[in-house]
């Protein structure tokens, strides 16, 4: 399911037009998004959570030159399912 096929889903079940459903669907997703850039924990009970793992600078190697590279740090994004959807889609076989 992608973004247009959810805000259809959203827009027929809601009974809502579609630019609102895609309103609604926009609102979630920049929601979610400010909250992991201020480093919070986005958690949606029983589907999943949604957080930041930091990672310190490290020494990489360039795989062509085998030249040694500072890797700067970073935080990256994180998604771990829930209990329930890993039931739900465990039970879907």
């Amino acid at each position: 399911m992608n973004k247009l096929e959810l805000i259809s889903a959203l827009k027929t079940d809601a009974g809502i037009s579609k630019s609102e459903a895609a309103k609604v669907i926009q609102i979630f997703f920049d929601q979610m998004a400010d909250a992991m850039a201020q480093g919070e924990r986005v958690e949606i009970r029983g589907l999943c959570s949604f957080f930041v793992k930091k990672y310190r600078a490290y020494t990489g190697r360039n795989p062509k030159t085998g030249e040694k590279v500072l890797i700067a740090p970073k935080k990256l994004p994180f998604f771990k399912s829930g209990k329930e959807l890993r039931e739900r889609v465990d039970a879907e076989q």
